[in-house]
């Protein structure tokens, strides 16, 4: 088994230092007037966010990439990206539904977004128990290409939805919905909380990312290795 290199070690620590400062920031932002402390989630919220779509098209051009080159290495590279950004978006949502719970009254609502959001997550769910049922390495990855490229559709649609439907979720960068329940303005240091958290989940998202492949290679390995003792 090979050692883990010594950048991806460096990496580590980094994205443990980036969480911790970024939690400090969110906790030290001034509080907001009128959802009070529970708004401090927003900026984790928003950064898992923003670290799940970028994955979710990751593994669309890693599954085009893979469908032209037919080489199993970016096949690789689809399921790490899916992977790791399945649970970025699971705790989005599950932030989401803390801030909602004071704003709307609810833990849950059937808003638009939420509602895009919960299928999205529910389609990368679906990605991984059907990819166990293929054993072929060549099928499974060509499954899992065609299934990623189509299923990264619902992505976008998730982050568009409240400026594409009638919602009350906010719409805090570039604008807001006048339906919106909870929407605020930002002051300076909640931007810097803000952008900083969006730049700490890119790091955690790249560290977390470098060592799912890792993981997928030994996976490969073990796997062919089954494969010629079954032959």
């Amino acid at each position: 088994m090979q050692s883990k290199p010594l950048a991806l070690k460096i990496l580590d620590i980094v994205s443990i230092i980036l969480l911790v400062i970024s939690a400090y920031l969110a906790l030290d932002a001034p509080l907001e007037k009128t959802m009070g402390a529970v708004q401090r989630v927003f900026y984790f919220h928003i950064g898992t966010a923003w670290t799940a779509l970028l994955g979710f098209i990751l593994a669309a051009v890693f599954s085009v990439i893979y469908l032209i080159r037919k080489d199993l290495k970016w096949d690789r590279l689809q399921v790490a990206a899916i992977e790791v950004s399945l649970v970025f978006f699971l705790i989005t949502i599950v932030l989401g539904s803390i801030w909602a719970r004071p704003a709307w009254n609810t833990w849950w609502t059937w808003d638009p977004r939420l509602t895009t959001a919960a299928i999205t997550e529910l389609i990368y769910i679906a990605y991984f128990m059907l990819r166990q049922g293929i054993d072929d390495p060549d099928r499974r990855a060509r499954f899992g290409a065609v299934y990623a490229l189509i299923g990264g559709l619902s992505a976008p649609i998730t982050f568009f939805a409240i400026r594409l439907f009638r919602t009350i979720h906010p719409v805090v960068i570039s604008g807001s919905n006048p339906e919106a329940e909870g929407t605020f303005s930002m002051s300076p240091d909640m931007r810097v909380a803000f952008f900083f958290a969006l730049f700490a989940f890119t790091v955690i998202f790249i560290d977390l990312f470098w060592n799912r492949i890792r993981l997928g290679s030994l996976q490969d390995q073990v796997e062919q290795l089954k494969l010629k003792v079954t032959m």
